[in-house]
C-alpha cells in the first residue's frame, strides 16, 4: 500500500512565501513524475506543477517565475516552494505520483490527501 502525506499549508499574508511537502511510504519501487494540483473554492482542480524521473518540470503559467518544484528521491518527497503569493493562489493543494510497486505492475498514480494554501492580509 502507498501513502501520500502533505504538509506546509498555512495561512500566508500576499508577497509570502510557503514551501510544500509531500512524502511517499509504503510499497514502491520507484516513483517517476510528480506533480502538484490546486482546487480553489467553485473551480475545476488544475494543474500547478510537474517533475520528471530526469528532473524535468513544468509550470502552469499563472505560476512561472514564483513557484519551484523539486524532488529528493532518497526521501520519496517532492516540494513547492512558492513566493510572492497572491490571494488567487489560495486553494487546497495536492500532490500525485506515478508510482511502480511491483515489476510486474504498471505504474500507478497516487494522490495525496490536499493541505490548504490560503493567501490573505
Amino acid at each position: 500500500q502507498v501513502q501520500l502525506v502533505e504538509s506546509g499549508g498555512d495561512l500566508v499574508q500576499p508577497g509570502g512565501s510557503l514551501r510544500l511537502s509531500c512524502a511517499a511510504s509504503g510499497s514502491i519501487l520507484g516513483i517517476y513524475t510528480w506533480a502538484w494540483y490546486r482546487q480553489a473554492p467553485g473551480k475545476q482542480r488544475e494543474l500547478v506543477a510537474t517533475i520528471t524521473v530526469g528532473n524535468m518540470s513544468n509550470y502552469a503559467d499563472s505560476v512561472k517565475g514564483r513557484f519551484t518544484i523539486s524532488r529528493d528521491n532518497a526521501k520519496n518527497t517532492v516540494y513547492l516552494q512558492m513566493y510572492s503569493l497572491k490571494p488567487e493562489d489560495t486553494a487546497v493543494y495536492y500532490c500525485k505520483a506515478e508510482i511502480r510497486t511491483k515489476l510486474t505492475m504498471p505504474r500507478s498514480d497516487y494522490w495525496g490527501q490536499g493541505t490548504q494554501v490560503t493567501v490573505s492580509s
